[in-house]
């Protein structure tokens, strides 16, 4: 693990989040996971209290804290896709059982974590050194939930 890591605040589902996170993005691992040695105001001995974990090579923690933790809208986890069909898994995994939707790539799952899922050619094309591209990238984006790669090089290319 990393000198700085993440953590993550969880009721009591910080192994079926961090179980389901590693399952969904690639070069990620569980590392130790600490049980509770007595009772605590979360939960019995046995439970899990903290974990850490490696999440697309970059270290996080998970705690279970007792109670419910409201994310916000300030910190989201990004991760960066390599095609439509990575976007899709991503996207599906997150959202199934309770996650929900927001606008331009963001989600949130059943614990309410934001997440951004986003395809690596955007930020390549809203970079092009043609401001038109980049400005109808950056229009099609905002059009969209899920990010979706062809529409955004069909914007890219002015074709419909």
């Amino acid at each position: 693990m990393s000198k700085v890591s993440t953590c993550l605040w969880f009721e009591r589902d910080a192994e079926a989040a961090v179980s389901l996170y590693v399952s969904l993005v690639p070069e990620s691992r569980i590392g130790h996971v600490q049980r509770a040695p007595g009772p605590w105001p979360g939960g019995e001995p046995g439970d899990v209290i903290m974990m850490t974990f490696v999440l697309g090579g970059q270290s996080f923690q998970a705690l279970n804290g007792g109670v419910a933790a409201d994310y916000g809208t300030a910190a989201s986890i990004s991760v960066s896709c390599t095609d439509q069909a990575e976007v899709d898994r991503l996207w599906d995994g997150l959202v199934a059982n309770g996650g929900s939707e927001i606008q331009c790539g963001w989600l949130r799952d059943r614990w309410g974590v934001p997440w951004q899922i986003v395809p690596a050619i955007l930020p390549r094309l809203l970079a092009d050194p043609d401001p038109a591209v980049a400005d109808r990238v950056f229009a099609a984006m905002q059009t969209m939930v899920r990010l979706d790669v062809t529409a955004l090089e069909r914007a890219a290319a002015g074709t419909p």
